[in-house]
């Protein structure tokens, strides 16, 4: 995308609001994906852990986070709160991937936590985005009620809950009483429950991302007849999604405007690796005093960033953001960051914590 979207072959491609629209797509997707593939067990395990790190941990990352980059950059607060919400959430493509590429398997449940915490906080930070984006846009028109957001909140959050469930329960009850005529359909009825979902979701109010993973969830769990099947299909249509989504940001992306802001993204992804993200963590470990330091310890500094804050990114520059533009480049070097130091860190931590299941050799 990078080489053949920015002229070098007669070709240009700039369009926000279809990237915005690609990606918010392929991310749902995903999220979609990673709900049909998380068990239930792993679910009444860990949902009060990384349901607090899913929530309240993705808002606190945004607030102190804001406030560093409001000392750093030439942005007002509020603008600084929305480029903090857009990288606060962790990536589950990037979590999920490193940690079966790297084979590990971590004591305390602390990967089921993770995966938990990074498949279920995007829309926490997507509505966090979204809020302040519409707050910038109409701050003309004067600032939201408090009462006003948590109502905006409320429906979004409620909407999606509600959705998810009825087409969750609902795809599961008819595909386990209908008697289709070729095994193969199974999977493309699903996929038209996705899709359904999504459209009905987006037209009542609510979050798409809330929505899709509770029906991912139900789906993945309680499906009697086709389950693997559709596991392995869509798994490879995740894959497809996730190189469709990385082409199409690759392709809005002009390498001659990202090197000017590369030292200035340097300071704030150390600062959101080393202090945002820690502090936030360790805040919201504290009414869980059973917790293991070391787990604790891992979980705060191990917060990957994947694709998923650039297409969050997208949303107030395809809105007309002011400085949007020079935030979706800021984001790219922060992922890129996030990837190499914490992807690359994962084991050495993992090993120098202890928290590393390693493997019996055969001779054992």
């Amino acid at each position: 995308g990078l080489v053949f979207g920015n002229g070098e072959f007669g070709f240009v491609y700039d369009d926000l609001k279809v990237t915005s629209i690609i990606g918010t797509l392929a991310l749902n997707v995903i999220v979609f994906v990673g709900g049909l593939n998380t068990p239930m067990k792993h679910i009444h395990f860990a949902w009060k852990e990384g349901g607090m790190l899913s929530t309240v941990g993705v808002i606190l990352t945004t607030v102190i986070f804001g406030f560093i980059l409001n000392a750093l950059l030439d942005f007002n607060l509020v603008t600084c709160m929305l480029f903090a919400a857009v990288v606060s959430s962790t990536d589950a493509a990037a979590v999920f991937s490193i940690l079966e590429s790297k084979k590990l398997k971590l004591k305390h449940g602390t990967s089921t936590i993770l995966e938990f915490e990074s498949a279920t906080n995007d829309p926490i930070a997507l509505l966090m985005v979204i809020i302040l984006t519409d707050f910038i846009i109409n701050s003309a028109n004067g600032a939201p009620t408090a009462l006003a957001v948590i109502f905006s909140l409320g429906q979004q959050i409620g909407v999606g809950v509600i959705i998810g469930l009825l087409m969750g329960k609902l795809a599961v009850w008819a595909l386990n009483h209908i008697k289709l005529p070729e095994f193969g359909l199974i999977p493309v009825f699903i996929l038209a429950s996705f899709a359904i979902t999504v459209s009905s979701t987006g037209l009542l109010g609510g979050n798409e991302l809330i929505a899709v993973y509770i029906a991912g969830v139900i789906i993945g769990n309680d499906l009697k007849k086709g389950a693997e099947v559709s596991k392995h299909f869509f798994n490879g249509i995740s894959w497809l999604a996730q190189s469709l989504m990385f082409i199409i940001l690759g392709l809005q992306m002009f390498p001659q405007q990202l090197w000017p802001v590369f030292a200035a993204s340097l300071l704030p992804a150390i600062l959101l690796i080393l202090v945002a993200r820690p502090l936030a963590v360790q805040l919201c470990y504290l009414p869980f005093r059973q917790a293991n330091w070391r787990k604790r310890l891992f979980v705060s500094m191990i917060g990957l960033k994947g694709a998923t804050p650039i297409v969050f990114a997208l949303i107030p520059a395809a809105a007309g953001v002011e400085g949007s533009r020079e935030m979706i480049h800021m984001v790219f070097f922060i992922v890129l960051i996030s990837v190499i130091i914490q992807g690359a860190a994962l084991e050495p931590l993992a090993n120098k914590l202890k928290l590393n299941i390693k493997p019996k050799r055969p001779e054992d």
